[in-house]
Order: structure tokens, then sequence, then C-alpha cells
């Protein structure tokens, strides 16, 4: 079973005095990339929330942002008096006002209000730990489904390599056979008398240089292996994306060797299934 790294997952907490909104979005990347948006008073517990995302989503660009709406009527802001009169008493001096207009302009200057630290909650925490765990619950259902339709892209894609990989299989024998005519008309057109059991030692010389028997083998191995990864209860992108590598060195060598223009059409196509898979596997947890 394959997971995606894409997705996405949200969860609501609804306190007496607040409601706290959880988001996470996650995309592909070569490792786990988190970036954190929380409020400062939270901060002292970013670690942990950090953790338990990593714990669960394992890889992939993600962003998480813990959103707090004030619903009640407490607040940890206050106005700072001292600081306010001491702007009037500035403004006075250079503005001719009321006290009413020096007070408008006063409370926009820095310092005006104080902001008193608010000490997390544990009992609140605990509640903001499970919601997050809810968020995290729905973005991995998330990216299972998305795994499901890229398991199904992928096994479409190997099945085809599979298919085009029996066809140069029969194929094999009259590519063989071709080679063989060749160079016996070469030899024919030199119009010499040839040693045969000479020619049949230099036949038997280009014959294995042109034998793809071993890539073959080995394809059908990695395409089997594949097909084992995939249906394993691991999701494990990186492993595929090795063995698509090692598929692409004998799909290359096949048609390096091949020298045959019908199995090098074939071989053609089993590089843009490949290539296909490839795209697919960036974005395979």
């Amino acid at each position: 079973m394959i997971q995606s790294m894409t997705g996405f997952g949200k969860s609501l907490l609804q306190l007496p005095s607040k409601k706290i909104t959880i988001e996470i979005k996650s995309l592909n990347s070569k490792s786990l990339d988190l970036n954190a948006r929380i409020p400062g008073q939270y901060r002292e517990k970013e670690l942990l929330l950090r953790n338990l995302i990593a714990k669960s989503l394992v890889r992939g660009k993600v962003d998480f942002s813990l959103y707090v709406e004030v619903t009640g009527e407490e607040t940890t802001a206050s106005v700072n008096p001292v600081v306010v009169k001491k702007y009037m008493e500035q403004l006075r001096e250079i503005a001719n006002a009321d006290d009413n207009e020096l007070l408008k302009m006063a409370i926009h200057m820095p310092d005006t209000m104080k902001t008193e630290r608010e000490e997390i909650d544990e009992t609140e925490f605990i509640e903001i730990e499970k919601t997050l765990k809810q968020a995290l619950t729905e973005i991995n259902s998330f990216r299972t489904d998305e795994g499901n339709a890229l398991e199904k892209d992928l096994l479409f894609r190997v099945s085809n390599i599979a298919q085009l990989l029996q066809d140069i299989i029969a194929m094999d024998p009259d590519r063989i056979e071709g080679v063989r005519e060749r160079l016996r008309k070469g030899v024919a057109e030199l119009q010499e008398k040839v040693d045969e059991n000479r020619f049949e030692q230099e036949l038997v010389y280009y014959i294995e240089k042109f034998d793809i028997t071993e890539e073959k083998v080995r394809l059908e191995n990695h395409l089997s292996y594949f097909l084992e990864t995939i249906n394993s209860a691991d999701s494990n992108g990186r492993k595929l994306g090795f063995i698509s590598q090692e598929m692409g060195r004998e799909i290359n060598t096949i048609g390096s060797k091949s020298n045959y223009a019908p199995m090098q059409q074939l071989v053609v196509q089993m590089k843009d299934e490949l290539e296909k898979i490839k795209e697919q596997l960036l974005n395979v947890l």
C-alpha cells in the first residue's frame, strides 16, 4: 500500500472563550520540510507539535497552521495609562487639539497597549493535541486516497512494460536470425570463399555481443520486485524509485544491443512508460 505526499487535513476545537483551528497541508519533497505558524503563546509547545507531525507524516513539504479566534470576553491586552498620558502631554506641546483628539493620536503610538503573557492551560493543550491528531488522521486519509490513485496508474504502467518485454522476447529469435542473415549477405557480397568454421565463430561472437538474455531476465526480476514492494505494508517511494532506476538501466541496454528497428520501437515505448512511472513516484511517500 502506498501513500501520496499530497494531502490536506483540518480540525476545529471550540473552547469556552476561543475557537482553535488547525490546518495541515503537504506536498512532495525529498525529506520532511515542516513550516509551522503558531501563536506566540504556544511557542513553548512547538517542538512537541512538530514531533507529532513528523512522526505521523514522515516526509513531504508540510505547512502547519494553528489559528486562535477569541470568542469570549477574555483578553490579555489592556491600555497602558501611564504611557498614554505621557504621549498626550508631549502632543499637547506641539498640537493645538482638545483632549479627545490628543487621546485618538496617543492611542496609536507604540507601547500604549500592554499584553500580559498568557500561561498555557495544560488541560486546554491536551485538547489541542487531540485536535492536531484528528487533523493528522484526516490528512493521512487524504494521502491514502491519493496513493490508491497513484498505485492504479503505476500498476498499469508496469503492466505495459511487462507486456512490451514479452513482445521483445517473442521477436528476439527473428532479430537474431536477421543478424545472421545480414552477416551472411555481407560476406557473400565480398565474393570471397570463407572458412565456414571461422564464419560460425565470428557469428557466435556477434550474436553474443547482441544477446539480451541477461537484460530480459533482470528486467523481469525488477518488475516483480516493484510489484512486491508496492504491495508491501509500508509505503516506500524511495525504494520504488531505486527499482525504477534499475529498470531503466536494463531497458537502455536492451535498446543499445537490439540493433533491430522493430525492437527499438518497443524499447522507446518502454522508456515512455518508465518516465511516467518516475514522475508519479516523485509524489509517493
